[in-house]
């Protein structure tokens, strides 16, 4: 990679207050070679600098490192990982994690898989290519899972409609968030009170690159009723 890539992560991983063991560098490292590699033929991402890159996914992706260090659980799941941001970088960075990438799109998913083998993340990482209503359906996922996390996918309210039937009581959806947000956190919260209950905090990112990029937290209290997630066009007609 680039020195100005090197400098960029460095300078980053400072603010956040991180070490990346050498291991979890090689692997960001070469998840990020991947991406730069695949993303002109199936659109992975429009960021084609590799500065920009460490910069906007992979700081922003491991600016979640320290929220998911103080929650329980060793294992989550990416929603709509797309490029593979934020799983890959924070289970690199997490070693006693494991995860689930969920991408419903075949090609992005098919480099999801590559690239976590290329990497040396097979033992830890797993991926679903599926849409979150069909995981949420498997007795094996819905009401199962600790920590949910979400970058770049849909509104806040959205974003709690698919991940809380996902989420065990108790457990925690952290959603990565940038700009003005009072009118996506109204919409969350009555989501949040239909959907469970429980509490949302918001955290900022940490980085100084990302100055308006955010963190939110929303914890599940109780039980997600039948029907939930509902499907998209029934999400559209009917928003939070």
């Amino acid at each position: 990679m680039p020195p100005g890539y090197e400098r960029a992560l460095e300078a980053g991983l400072a603010q956040l207050g991180l070490e990346v063991p050498v291991a979890a560098r090689t692997a960001i490292d070469g998840h990020v070679r991947l991406l730069l590699a695949w993303t002109g033929a199936i659109n992975l991402t429009a960021v084609r600098d590799p500065v920009e890159v460490a910069r906007r996914h992979v700081l922003d992706s491991l600016a979640g490192v320290r929220i998911l260090e103080r929650l329980d659980g060793e294992r989550f799941l990416d929603l709509g990982s797309g490029g593979g941001f934020p799983g890959l970088p924070l289970v690199a960075a997490l070693p006693g994690r494991t995860a689930l990438l969920v991408e419903s799109v075949t090609k992005k998913a098919a480099f999801l898989s590559t690239a976590v083998a290329a990497v040396g993340l097979a033992s830890r990482v797993a991926v679903a290519n599926a849409r979150a209503e069909v995981i949420a359906s498997q007795p094996g996922d819905r009401g199962r899972w600790p920590v949910v996390v979400v970058r770049a996918v849909a509104p806040l309210a959205d974003i709690v409609e698919l991940a809380f039937p996902l989420l065990a009581s108790g457990g925690h959806v952290v959603a990565w968030k940038r700009g003005e947000l009072a009118a996506e956190l109204a919409g969350a919260r009555r989501a949040l009170t239909a959907l469970g209950g429980g509490t949302m905090t918001v955290e900022p990112a940490g980085v100084a690159d990302l100055p308006a990029h955010v963190l939110v937290v929303v914890r599940k209290s109780g039980p997600t009723p039948d029907g939930y997630p509902r499907d998209p066009a029934l999400r559209k007609r009917q928003p939070w």
